[in-house]
């Protein structure tokens, strides 16, 4: 059984408030993790749902195991009483579209539960090349996690381009220079990634021999 099934047990019928954080997680850093504990308290939120992609549209060139991301996620979030993680995209073998997960959502979990799906400023600022994305905002609030004193004047000019009115929320951060990216790269020129990842993530990407090449990932 999902933690999707699981969590839905728990609802009882009542009224709910989740988050859910999408994307390749390779690796899952901090960052995302800070990201997430500032939205369950900015926002009210029950539960944060972490769910890997499988096979994501966006991504280009080399990404790893959709197996072993899903684990990083698994012991990053093992911490945390309010995070879940959900093998949906994972076990989905075909393209894991954004809109398609929260439709599915919406579907299990049913009217009364509200839907937050919290990604940063850059990804949602290219909402609109998404697939069908007044139907996502149609299911979701989208949460922009920004840096403090992040400039909202193209978040706000997208907001208006909507059709609809689906609502883009920004939500400050403080720490966000963290990335994946930057993660893969100090793994392959052998510098330090402490205090970057969570302990478990760090073991696991070194047991594993993960980025040693290079950071080919996006």
């Amino acid at each position: 059984m999902d933690t999707l099934e699981v969590l839905r047990g728990r609802l009882d019928k009542r009224p709910a408030r989740l988050g859910v954080m999408g994307g390749g997680f390779d690796p899952i850093h901090i960052g995302h993790l800070a990201v997430a504990d500032q939205a369950l308290e900015q926002f009210r939120l029950n539960w944060v749902i972490f769910i890997p992609t499988g096979t994501p549209p966006h991504k280009r060139g080399f990404l790893t195991p959709a197996e072993l991301r899903y684990l990083m996620v698994v012991v990053a979030a093992a911490g945390h009483p309010r995070f879940w993680v959900s093998r949906y995209e994972v076990d989905n073998p075909a393209t894991d579209y954004t809109v398609e997960t929260m439709s599915h959502l919406t579907r299990l979990f049913g009217v009364g539960v509200e839907l937050f799906f919290i990604t940063g400023a850059d990804a949602v600022l290219e909402i609109m090349t998404w697939k069908e994305p007044e139907r996502l905002l149609g299911f979701c609030s989208v949460v922009a996690a920004t840096r403090p004193g992040y400039d909202l004047g193209e978040l706000e000019h997208l907001q208006s381009r909507l059709v609809g009115g689906g609502r883009i929320v920004p939500m400050d951060v403080p720490g966000l220079d963290v990335s994946s990216t930057d993660i893969r790269q100090r793994v392959a020129d052998g510098r330090t990634i402490r205090y970057l990842v969570p302990q478990r993530v760090e073991d696991l990407i070194y047991k594993w021999g993960l980025y040693a090449l290079g950071s080919k990932g996006q």
